[in-house]
């Protein structure tokens, strides 16, 4: 990033700063305050940071970066801003202004730019991961998610879900569209995770989509959407993934795009039309028109599909008891709550039961979890509280990374609730014998 690209977004990042009133409600619902009581941890208090950013930062970069870091970017003080400043934006692009002044590390640099922008690159590393997971992970005897614990002693309290031996874009490597009755046309994001991690819950939102009539188009190569290499401040690596995968989405093509992760659906969106830089008029247009047309798959059943609830989860005698956790990119940054439930209710599932502060973050915060996953426990044991407040056997949620930190939590607690995704419980309840790959 050259200087003059700096300084253009050094301005626009002053002009937002300048909304932010200082009157602290971002303090109440920061889920890292709750656990740090530090102010500088508040959007508040990395606001006040920023506020001098055009003179002060040069003489420390390091160590804005370092409170900046500090950061779930769970949008929960943009969501409850009264006037309307958009922090998650704000800290993104600070984030991406640091990176560009002091430049990334080496493994960032390896990571973000030789791996993750390269889908098929990124596609073999994660192969070859997933055949010598083994020599590092271990089974775990808490079904919670599946995990594994890592084999170091000094990791051992960690508990991960394993990579799949077979990703979800191996299971078609010929057949990238599933046929619908209904003439609508459905574009699948897949998304990293559900792709290499929970290829089963991909499976399923195939199968719910074509037996709801829906022609689901399913493009090979698709990359990451972006957002982790943003996160990281580099800008280089988001544009880069964005323009492969809009060469690979023609909004032309098709009248919606659903996606299974809460992350992917905020950032197509929300984030690409406020931070893609488009190469061209036509690029931004097509930006502008996925953005309009993309669903969280939850979402899209119920607005679009129809579904609605059953109103017998009350009465349902010998199932299990079933909660919902709200993810953070979902409930704060899109507003979407209630459409999860309805899902859960049709499915017929077990008895619903909400679990307290059910909107509050888990604690994952994608890169959040790496740097510092003592506060990330610490956020995580809270949530893991209110799970079991709630008495259920099973919990759902609509993001995987969301599936691995609550899987986490709850396996460090030696609790045998489940983790699901939503799309699992209606496809295994519903749609037994749906159309689509087995």
């Amino acid at each position: 990033m050259n200087m003059r690209d700096l300084i253009r977004l050094m301005k626009a990042l002053d002009r937002e700063v300048a909304n932010c009133s200082r009157c602290g409600i971002c303090q109440s619902v920061c889920p890292l305050y709750a656990v740090t009581g530090d102010e500088s941890d508040v959007a508040r208090g990395k606001i006040m940071l920023l506020s001098g950013l055009m003179t002060s930062f040069f003489e420390n970069p390091h160590g804005v970066r370092q409170r900046l870091d500090r950061c779930l970017l769970c949008g929960a003080c943009a969501a409850a801003c009264p006037r309307g400043v958009n922090t998650l934006e704000l800290f993104l692009t600070a984030r991406g202004i640091i990176a560009g002044y002091e430049g990334l590390s080496l493994v960032k640099k390896l990571i973000f730019r030789r791996i993750l922008s390269n889908p098929r690159v990124f596609d073999r590393v994660m192969e070859w991961a997933s055949r010598w997971q083994s020599l590092v992970l271990k089974k775990s005897d808490i079904p919670a998610g599946s995990c594994g614990t890592l084999v170091s002693p000094l990791l051992s309290h960690r508990h991960l879900a394993p990579l799949a031996m077979v990703p979800f874009h191996k299971m078609l490597p010929e057949q990238t569209q599933l046929p619908g009755r209904s003439g609508m046309r459905v574009a699948f994001f897949v998304g990293c995770l559900l792709d290499k991690v929970f290829p089963k819950v991909a499976i399923d939102i195939g199968r719910v989509l074509t037996a709801h009539g829906f022609q689901v188009i399913i493009p090979p190569d698709q990359g990451c959407c972006g957002i982790p290499a943003l996160a990281a401040g580099d800008q280089a690596s988001f544009q880069r993934l964005a323009s492969h995968n809009l060469d690979r989405f023609d909004p032309l093509t098709f009248d919606f795009l659903v996606t299974g992760c809460a992350t992917c659906t905020a950032a197509i969106k929300k984030i690409w039309p406020a931070m893609v830089n488009a190469a061209s008029p036509d690029q931004s247009a097509a930006v502008a028109r996925i953005s309009e047309k993309t669903y969280d798959v939850m979402q899209f059943l119920v607005e679009v599909a129809g579904v609605r609830p059953s109103g017998q989860e009350r009465e349902i005698v010998g199932g299990p008891i079933i909660t919902y956790h709200d993810p953070c990119h979902l409930r704060k940054t899109l507003n979407i709550s209630s459409q999860p439930r309805i899902v859960l209710s049709a499915s017929g599932a077990g008895r619903f039961v909400e679990m307290p502060d059910a909107g509050s973050c888990c604690g994952m915060g994608g890169s959040f979890n790496l740097a510092h996953y003592d506060l990330s426990t610490a956020i995580g044991e809270k949530k893991v509280a209110c799970i079991e407040a709630s008495g259920a056997s099973i919990v759902a949620t609509g993001c995987p990374a969301c599936m691995i930190q609550l899987a986490d939590m709850l396996a460090r607690q030696k609790d045998h609730v489940q983790v699901v995704h939503v799309m699992e419980l209606y496809a295994e309840n519903i749609l037994e014998s749906a159309p689509g790959p087995k």
